[in-house]
Formats: structure tokens, C-alpha cells, sequence
């Protein structure tokens, strides 16, 4: 054999720590994978949040007008009080034409279309909580799962064993001629490197989002809310909206 050919403990180190890399970030790809997964459907689920939830809110917040109300809306419904809450909302022409755009208002008179339409928003509203909390359950779930898999991983590839398993391929005192182990700090430093995070849970990303009682068991105190937005600003909101809609208002 020339000196140059590789002698057999090089080759048998070698193909040790090809195995051991196989078997290693195979597995790790998947668990890989699955993260990106997660990552992907809380961006599709926010949408659910940022876009049909947020405008659900914003009309009604639009249509009480008054923050003290709003607020006793929030109360009422168990939602956070700062949930795409913004004084100008209700000031902006702008944003009440773009969220209504669309929405059909509908009764005999002035009073009944503004009810009609409270009640209209927050139904909707209902089935748009109720659609985002199953989407985030799912996503708790996954996330449970991502964890196991993270767990039977380290079951079953002790890094710190591998690591010092892979040094010993270059400590004569341990494995006779053997060569092309790794030094002590870099083998630390590789195994930081290669150790896998846990994944967040979704409300580290998402808001949690208590479901809102049935129209049916709030609709007393919320006529209330209704009326007293109403008597305010009530017959001037249907107004705008009817003009926005191309329609004539109730008289």
C-alpha cells in the first residue's frame, strides 16, 4: 500500500460518520420540514384573523362609533379591548367605504337597517371566531406533535454521545490508529449548532381568541348598545352607507 492510500481505519471512520450523518439529518429534515409546515399554515391562519375577523370588528366598531360603547361591546362579547381597535377608525371615509364595500343593509326603516346591520356583523363575526379557534386548535395539536417528534429524536440520537463518540475516532488511547476525530470545543460548538429548538406555540404568533356567546343570549344588553349608537349617529350612518351602496335609504 502506498503511502498515500488511505489506510483502513480512515475508511472505516469515514463510513462511520457518513452513517451516523444519514441517519442524523435524515431524520432532522422531516422534523425540519414539519416546522416550516407550522410556520406556513399560522400565516394562512392569520389571514383568517387580519382579514375577515379584523373587518367583521372594524363595521361594528364603525357603526357604535363611540368608544364608550365600543366598549361596552367588548365587555359584552368577552373580546380583548384592544382587538384592531383604533379611534380613527371610526373617522376614516376612507376605510368605512373599503370594509362595507359589499355588505348589503336591509329593513323598513332608518332604526331597523342600523339593528339589522350590528346584528348582521356580529353574526358573521361568529362564524369567523368560530373558524379561526378550530384553525388554532389544529395548530396546537401540530405543534404537539412537532415536539414528540423532537423528543423521540433525542431518544434516539444522544448528541452528546455521537459527539464524543466522534472525537474518540481520533484518540489513539481509545481507538488505536484510528483518525479524523474532532477537536473538543469545535465537537461542543457542532453540537449547539445541530441541537433542535422546540416549537412555539401558536399564541406566540397568534392571538387567543375566547369564542363569543350566541347573538341570541346578548341581544338585550346589545339592542341596547345598538340604540344608544343609534340615537347618536344612526340615521347619518345609514345615509352614507346607502349613498356608498348606489341605494336609496329607508324613509
Amino acid at each position: 500500500m502506498s503511502p498515500d492510500s488511505p489506510n483502513i481505519h480512515d475508511v472505516l471512520a469515514y463510513e462511520i460518520k457518513k452513517e451516523i450523518a444519514d441517519r442524523y439529518f435524515g431524520f432532522r429534515k422531516l422534523i425540519e420540514d414539519d416546522k416550516l409546515d407550522f410556520v406556513e399554515k399560522t400565516r394562512q391562519y392569520s389571514f383568517i384573523l387580519e382579514k375577515r375577523i379584523s373587518f367583521d370588528l372594524i363595521r361594528i366598531y364603525i357603526v357604535l362609533k363611540d368608544e364608550p360603547l365600543i366598549h361596552r361591546f367588548l365587555a359584552l362579547t368577552g373580546l380583548p379591548a384592544d382587538l384592531f381597535y383604533d379611534p380613527y377608525l371610526s373617522q376614516s371615509g376612507t376605510i368605512r367605504q373599503r370594509v362595507f364595500s359589499g355588505v348589503r343593509i336591509h329593513g323598513l326603516t332608518h332604526a331597523g337597517r342600523f339593528k339589522n346591520l350590528v346584528f348582521d356583523c356580529y353574526e358573521r363575526l361568529e362564524v369567523h371566531v368560530t373558524e379561526y379557534r378550530s384553525r388554532f386548535a389544529e395548530l396546537k395539536r401540530y405543534r404537539e406533535e412537532i415536539n414528540e417528534e423532537i423528543e423521540i429524536f433525542y431518544r434516539k440520537n444522544d448528541l452528546g454521545s455521537i459527539m464524543g463518540f466522534l472525537r474518540t475516532l481520533g484518540d489513539p488511547n481509545k481507538t488505536g490508529s484510528m483518525e479524523g476525530g474532532m477537536e473538543m470545543g469545535l465537537g461542543q460548538s457542532m453540537e449547539a449548532k445541530m441541537r433542535i429548538e422546540p416549537q412555539l406555540p401558536p399564541e406566540h404568533y397568534l392571538p387567543v381568541i375566547q369564542s363569543l356567546p350566541p347573538l341570541a343570549s346578548i341581544k338585550g344588553e346589545l339592542k341596547s348598545i345598538i340604540r344608544a349608537a343609534y340615537e347618536e349617529h344612526g340615521t347619518e350612518l345609514i345615509h352614507l352607507l346607502s349613498r356608498q351602496q348606489g341605494g336609496k335609504a329607508a324613509r
